[in-house]
């Protein structure tokens, strides 16, 4: 009897002891957990901060890119505006050169060479031969043609144009100079002198000039041919 009691006290002992490692056990565990969930949520927060930080970078840096490649796209243009104009004047001056070259030619009505030539004929031909540009045969029809413009925006290479009786257009001529005083010289093939340069404050062709037309322009430029 005496060992069966002892052998139960001996049990209920160990049992209880057993219990006490195994709730040791299970208690310590979760501080360990803790811990290196702490720690991985602080490496999370330094990352998520990093990768802001790089976001920023990369936007930064395309900001720039983007800036650098407007200012190139800017400068291009520019570039390809002061190209446009420099082919434009030299082209208004080829003209002119070419309408030089006529000076001193005989007018002669219906006449289309350099041995005699009517005014409407000097302009097609003068035109045609340096900018590829189709005019009418006659001085009416050629009024009829690119933009109108006002006495005071006159630049080289506008077509000015007369009538003798208020009446239908019946002479032009071709803006040879524009100078500072707003004076303006063309050159045509008069009727009395040939091809030759006056001024529209001349006496007799100032109140006969009616209006200008403007048929190459810079905006129209290179729809013509480039000779």
């Amino acid at each position: 009897m005496n060992k069966r009691v002892l052998f139960l006290v001996v049990s209920v002992l160990t049992t209880f002891s057993l219990q006490s490692c195994v709730s040791n056990y299970v208690v310590s565990a979760p501080t360990t957990y803790s811990n290196e969930y702490k720690a991985n949520a602080k490496l999370s927060a330094l990352d998520n901060k990093k990768l802001e930080t790089a976001k920023l970078q990369l936007l930064n840096s395309f900001k720039d890119q983007n800036i650098v490649a407007a200012q190139v796209l800017e400068a291009s243009l520019k570039n390809d505006e002061i190209a446009k104009t420099v082919k434009f004047t030299k082209k208004i001056d080829d003209i002119l050169i070419e309408a030089e070259s006529y000076l001193g030619t005989p007018y002669r009505y219906g006449g289309t060479t350099r041995n005699g030539i009517d005014c409407s004929a000097f302009v097609l031909s003068v035109f045609g031969a340096v900018a590829g540009v189709n005019l009418p045969r006659v001085a009416a029809s050629q009024a009829q043609e690119g933009e109108k413009i006002e006495k005071g925006s006159l630049q080289k290479g506008d077509l000015v144009f007369f009538s003798h009786s208020r009446g239908r257009i019946s002479h032009v001529g071709i803006v040879e100079s524009v100078d500072e005083n707003g004076e303006v010289r063309f050159i045509h093939a008069a009727t009395s002198r040939g091809v030759m340069i006056s001024s529209l404050n001349d006496s007799y062709w100032g109140p006969k000039f009616r209006f200008a037309k403007r048929v190459v322009s810079q905006e129209n430029f290179s729809n013509f041919a480039q000779n």
